[in-house]
């Protein structure tokens, strides 16, 4: 009897040293991460994040969740609906300073990874309008007060925020445009080339990755150059928007051959503050560790490294994730 109860305490002895240990890389994860609509680049970065997490959890799946976007997946995580989620830089600041379209402050976000950093807002003018008042900076709108069409994204979409945050960083509302003759159009991505194109615009705002297909539409058609901001510009932008700085350099657009200072949007992988600390740090480290997996999924994604991927700044990492980044020596 006394064997047998000395046997039972060393199984159980053995199976709490079991639970309390690291968790084994054969385990797997089932998940979700939201995301945006079925295609596009975010539904590759979803398959990345799987193929990633896969290669150290062979068994795991995280399940792409399509979305209206990174404003709505704020709430996807707020909500429990989902585990990760694609959020942009940007739009956590939205969340975290509790401004329009939120109500109140969102305190509960926190990140695992950048996922890139290189959206870049980016103001095509067309030349003619440009030489006509001889805007070449991005500044000399509010110096020129030219009667100028101004095509940005749709209300509701962060690349049109910013794109406003642009303009206030010079000085000049909305009401100031339509005062000296010209007017904001507020249109899609598709759309705002068709106005440029049209010359129903005379200058576009987007956040595009640098030689988008839809720009080089744009400029085999119309004559177009990229304007630049000063530094104090950017500096403004960021500050409120959470973008990045970012350069194009000198010689990317033949049709446009100086670099250009700008402000990016960049995109996180995003949880909640509760999620599991150990969960988070296995998470993040698969993700690090594979990190090529994600970097496979587009051209687009080439420049991903784990630098890059460790540079949120806008809202704080997870703790798990802050563990798993000074252990790897990138904090």
């Amino acid at each position: 009897m006394l064997s047998k109860l000395r046997k039972y305490i060393a199984a159980t002895a053995a199976s709490v040293v079991l639970l309390q240990a690291p968790i084994a890389h054969s385990e797997g994860y089932q998940m979700t991460v939201a995301g945006a609509s079925p295609g596009g680049l975010w539904s590759l970065l979803g398959a990345g994040i799987d193929g990633a997490v896969r290669q150290s959890y062979p068994d795991s799946k995280i399940t792409y969740q399509t979305s209206g976007g990174g404003i709505a997946n704020v709430g996807q995580l707020e909500r429990n609906q989902a585990n990760l989620a694609i959020i942009h830089d940007a739009e956590l600041l939205l969340a975290k300073k509790g401004d329009a379209p939120f109500r109140e402050p969102v305190d509960s976000l926190r990140v695992l990874s950048y996922m890139y950093t290189w959206a870049p807002m980016q103001a095509l003018v067309n030349n003619d309008f440009a030489a006509e008042y001889k805007i070449e900076s991005f500044e000399d709108i509010a110096k020129v007060k030219p009667p100028i069409t101004i095509a940005i994204n749709k209300r509701g979409n962060i690349a049109s925020n910013v794109a406003i945050e642009m303009l206030n960083a010079i000085g000049v509302s909305e009401k100031d445009i339509e005062s000296w003759g010209g007017k904001i159009i507020y249109a899609a991505s598709g759309e705002q080339i068709s106005l440029i194109q049209d010359r129903r615009a005379d200058l576009l705002i987007n956040s595009l990755f640098v030689k988008h297909s839809s720009i080089m539409q744009a400029a085999s058609s119309v004559d177009l150059t990229l304007l630049s901001m000063n530094k104090d510009t950017v500096d403004a932008v960021n500050k409120e928007s959470g973008t990045i700085a970012f350069d194009i350099p000198a010689g990317t657009y033949e049709w446009s051959p100086s670099a250009v200072h700008t402000a990016s949007l960049g995109a996180t992988l995003a949880v909640r503050e509760d999620m599991d600390e150990e969960l988070a740090y296995s998470l993040t480290k698969a993700l690090f560790e594979n990190y090529k997996s994600i970097a496979g999924v587009h051209s687009a994604m080439k420049a991903l490294t784990p630098e890059v991927m460790s540079s949120v700044t806008v809202v704080p990492y997870h703790e798990g994730a802050m563990r798993y980044l000074k252990e790897a020596g990138l904090k």
